[in-house]
């Protein structure tokens, strides 16, 4: 029977090169990796970051770990783990703006709006120890000045390791039947009972979903999409015709379109930025009005790889993608507020020839090499 990762939040441990006879203190930092979106006067900048900031404030320990969750070999953080390590003080929403700002410097003034998307997130204990000052025990050298006399590290919270990596049996909570999906799938499927189901709360949670039928021959590659139903405060985007307006799409508005819904799309996996707001654009400008079918494809599928709630994060930008015009409406992102009602995860299928997918009707296309690489991001 296979076993699913449940744990969020991972805790990783940096290697050291220490002798035995040293006391190591493990300062924790917490590590971002994602895409930083930056909405600008030009248009949308975006940057892969691999960033670590200190999860307690102090003048005495690196500010972060550098290239070193890059470059060392890291391992989970066990019980059996000697040392002392420190309690994290500030929460990730904490450190966010933090590290917003640390890649804001060199964008040009003013930034209407900034979206992590798709970050994995984790604790990383660094180790040193403490002598008239503080010493890098994976070097063993000195990082700060002469320690105070009045320093102690006692006083900070901290002791022995308390967490393990959790797991949940692969089973479907309907019919018991075993549950498939990629290694890093957050999403798995059941193939007896048609049903699909990601990770909460220490639980499996059925997801809605369904896909689209495939039309035609030749080789199929199923991608996942999230299709989400979202009220808009600060711009009228509740309808199709709204999105004729805001977009200037060159449409004659028909009778029946202010009924229409209106329905963001995002791709449910992660992939390289420009990407990422080509297939969000695109898929939600062409709005699919196809009825699904609520079961599991025939057919390879691509593992959902981005949750909802960072596709959620990104909605901001993939309006910024199309509105137009953008002089007007760019300066206005900071006062719209888009909340989320209701989602549906949708396999859409692509044609494949060579290393190409492709779906014309939509105008989705990408490169099998690009989703390779997306898998480590």
């Amino acid at each position: 029977m296979k076993s699913f990762l449940l744990s969020k939040v991972f805790r990783y441990v940096l290697p050291h090169s220490t002798p035995e006879d040293k006391e190591l203190v493990y300062f924790p930092y917490w590590r971002f990796k994602g895409i930083l979106f930056s909405c600008i006067p030009g248009g949308i900048k975006y940057k892969i970051v691999d960033i670590s900031q200190q999860a307690i404030q102090s003048p005495y320990f690196p500010v972060s770990v550098g290239l070193r969750s890059q470059t060392l070999k890291l391992r989970f953080l066990s019980p059996e783990t000697k040392g002392l390590f420190l309690k994290p003080s500030l929460s990730y929403k904490e450190v966010i703006p933090i590290i917003e700002d640390r890649f804001s410097t060199t964008l040009p003034k003013p930034i209407f709006d900034q979206s992590f998307i798709g970050e994995t997130l984790s604790i990383l204990y660094s180790p040193f120890y403490l002598e008239s000052k503080v010493y890098d025990a994976v070097l063993n050298r000195p990082v700060s000045s002469d320690l105070p006399g009045d320093f102690n590290v006692s006083t900070i919270p901290g002791g022995r390791p308390d967490w393990n990596i959790q797991f949940i049996a692969a089973q479907c909570p309907d019919c018991g039947w075993d549950l498939e999906g990629d290694r890093d799938s957050i999403a798995l499927g059941c193939k007896n009972c048609n049903s699909f189901w990601q990770s909460g709360k220490g639980r499996f949670i059925k997801l809605k979903f369904g896909h689209m039928r495939k039309e035609g021959g030749g080789p199929i590659y199923y991608l996942p999409f999230w299709r989400i139903k979202a009220d808009t405060d600060g711009i009228e985007l509740n309808s199709y015709a709204n999105l004729v307006r805001i977009a200037n799409l060159p449409r004659v508005i028909q009778e029946g379109w202010n009924n229409k819904d209106f329905l963001f799309w995002s791709p449910a996996f992660k992939v390289r930025p420009q990407s990422f707001l080509g297939l969000s654009r695109n898929l939600t400008l062409s709005q699919p009005q196809e009825k699904l079918v609520p079961e599991l494809p025939s057919g390879r599928l691509y593992p959902v790889t981005l949750p909802i709630m960072e596709a959620v994060e990104g909605l901001k930008m993939n309006l910024a993608s199309f509105v137009k015009p953008r002089g007007k409406l760019f300066p206005r992102l900071p006062d719209i507020h888009i909340t989320p009602k209701r989602f549906t995860l949708v396999y859409i299928p692509l044609n494949e020839k060579g290393t190409e997918l492709s779906q014309p009707a939509y105008r989705l296309r990408i490169n099998k090499n690009i989703l390779s690489f997306a898998r480590n991001l």
